[in-house]
């Protein structure tokens, strides 16, 4: 099989390691501290996780590890969408289990959590690793987003983990894939089974993140490859002069690789779904911003621009929410009568009445091709499929009908020529940055002490990341610490909850103060490609949200 110039390279790139871990593995100690609380509901949380609630932050030390060199029998799960950098907390898993005892033993479960629970195995071996390390992508093992949830999987989980001889499960996921992760631990400790379960924190959309967890893996890496194709944009748009380039970005709960690619790149326009979303802003107010941008260039003869918007925006715009809303109960009550029209405009006919009279109105005023988009299949649990929505042709359809009034009223005279774009799995199997392969192989092998130290329902953290990798500080965190209960499906359910972008956090802050100078003027930064190899201020840097979050 063929294989690329730099993939070859990255083989042979030696990931780096907190001091802690980079030391003989005799000599890792834990360190715990004092019993933890939920960040709310602590009440409910407690009842729900008898076993597994308020357990104590862990922290490796140098120092003396009585169980590391046990013999362990590990299995893997790639939990929900990819990120980069997956492979190499496989990689850290691996070596630390094989330098703890050459008779360890990793399982992947392939296709994602349905491989525990259908006991779907690949025995992962030192030639399967070698030839994935420091690579993107989920294909080594696959992944897929089963939730374990019925009563009848997580018995059959736990048939598997009896009949692998299992020690630990770690799962590698977001949010909602370790939320499973904690139910597992309980279940698991319930039910007297020895299996731990250990996760890791995965999302490039940035949202699984606290004090403990300074940021998700995949994140820096995402960032990075859609801050390229940004900033190559911007170089054509101010070659060309004459195009306005809307561009979507992955981030559907939160807008943090919106925000972290305009600060990287300096674009016309970012619209942060967070800030529309507290100071109530209608989608004609959204479009308004955006066009006085539009208006400010063109005065400066600079009829061009690019501008970044959020995946999830539309969810966030108060109108546009509660109209979905509407749609999603309407359509799920009578599910059948609505599922036999054949047409958009049958359907449209039919909800006339049936919406509350703004919600109709705010329908009628779409463009037709965005209102169907909101009427087309529903996802499994019956709700609008926002991450299809062309949020970007929506808003460079209503920006030109603005501009076309201001140009009657005498208020715009310049030219607007606009092109969409959607950045996202473009970002998703990209080779990890320097930065995440590091980070990735670093909570791999702190995965590996956490399951030799005998804890269950952690994740594995890594954190002090703005400091050179030696003075990383390794541990875990408990599960439950960072849950709280949320109306899920008509009942209350226990989930992590999503870090959104803060309105009054130092990255946010940093781009409102700078925002009004990049909407008139053309301030653009050209990121240009990561950078594998070179002086660690090139190569290693994490990203500008980081930087300005762990800021003293």
């Amino acid at each position: 099989m063929e294989t690329a110039a730099l993939q070859k390279a990255r083989y042979a790139y030696q990931p780096k390691l907190p001091a802690t871990l980079a030391g003989g593995i005799g000599e890792i100690a834990l360190e715990l501290g004092t019993p933890t609380e939920s960040i709310a509901d602590q009440k409910e949380l407690r009842e729900l996780f008898q076993h597994s609630y308020g357990k104590p932050i862990a922290t490796f030390t140098r120092g003396t590890h009585q169980t590391i060199r046990k013999r362990l029998t590990v299995g893997v799960i790639l939990s929900g969408g990819q990120a980069p950098g997956g492979h190499n907390v496989i990689a850290g898993l691996f070596d630390g289990l094989k330098q703890g005892n050459s008779e360890s033993k990793l399982y992947g479960f392939l296709g994602g959590p349905s491989g525990l629970i259908e006991n779907k195995t690949l025995e992962i071996t030192g030639e399967i690793i070698d030839a994935y390390r420091n690579t993107g992508g989920f294909d080594m093992i696959g992944s897929g987003r089963t939730k374990i949830e019925t009563a009848e999987q997580f018995a059959a989980s736990l048939e598997t983990a009896k009949k692998l001889g299992l020690d630990a499960v770690v799962i590698i996921g977001g949010d909602d894939s370790n939320t499973n992760a904690a139910l597992l631990a309980e279940y698991f400790l319930d039910k007297g089974a020895a299996t731990q379960v250990i996760g890791c924190p995965k999302t490039i959309d940035g949202d699984l993140k606290n004090e403990y967890i300074e940021t998700s893996f995949g994140f820096d890496t995402a960032c990075k490859t859609y801050s390229e194709l940004i900033g190559n944009i911007e170089r054509d748009a101010n070659s060309a002069k004459k195009y306005w380039h809307f561009i979507k970005l992955m981030g559907r709960a939160a807008s943090h690789i919106a925000l972290e690619c305009a600060l990287q790149t300096q674009p016309n326009v970012c619209l942060i779904s967070e800030e529309v979303e507290a100071k109530g802003l209608s989608l004609g107010q959204v479009v308004d911003s955006i066009c006085a941008s539009v208006v400010k260039r063109s005065e400066n003869k600079e009829n061009f621009g690019v501008a970044l918007i959020p995946e999830g925006l539309v969810e966030f715009i108060p109108e546009m929410k509660r109209l979905i809303d509407e749609l999603n109960d309407i359509i799920a009550l009578r599910e059948k009568e609505f599922g036999a029209l054949s047409s958009h405009e049958e359907q449209r006919a039919w909800l006339n009445g049936k919406l509350s009279g703004p919600s109709w109105e705010l329908l009628e005023s779409l463009p037709g091709d965005i209102a169907g988009e909101l009427l087309m299949d529903r996802d499994p649990h019956g709700n609008v499929q926002v991450s299809r929505i062309e949020t970007e042709k929506l808003l460079i359809s209503m920006t030109e009908k603005k501009l076309a009034e201001l140009k009657a009223q005498g208020k715009y005279k310049g030219k607007f020529s606009a092109l969409g774009h959607f950045f996202g799995y473009e970002g998703r199997c990209a080779f990890p940055s320097n930065f995440d392969a590091d980070y990735c192989y670093a909570l791999g092998f702190s995965a590996f002490v956490l399951i030799a130290s005998g804890l269950t329902g952690y994740l594995s953290s890594v954190r002090n990341l703005t400091a050179p990798a030696d003075q990383w500080v390794a541990g875990g965190v408990p599960l439950t610490m960072m849950m709280n209960m949320e109306q899920r499906h008509g009942s209350m359910k226990p989930v992590i909850r999503k870090a959104l972008v803060e309105l009054d956090g130092r990255p946010f802050k940093t781009f409102e103060s700078l925002r009004n100078a990049w909407a008139e003027k053309t301030c653009f930064l050209f990121p240009g490609a990561i950078q594998y190899f070179g002086p660690p201020e090139v190569c290693d840097q994490p990203t500008k949200t980081l930087r300005l979050e762990r800021q003293k």
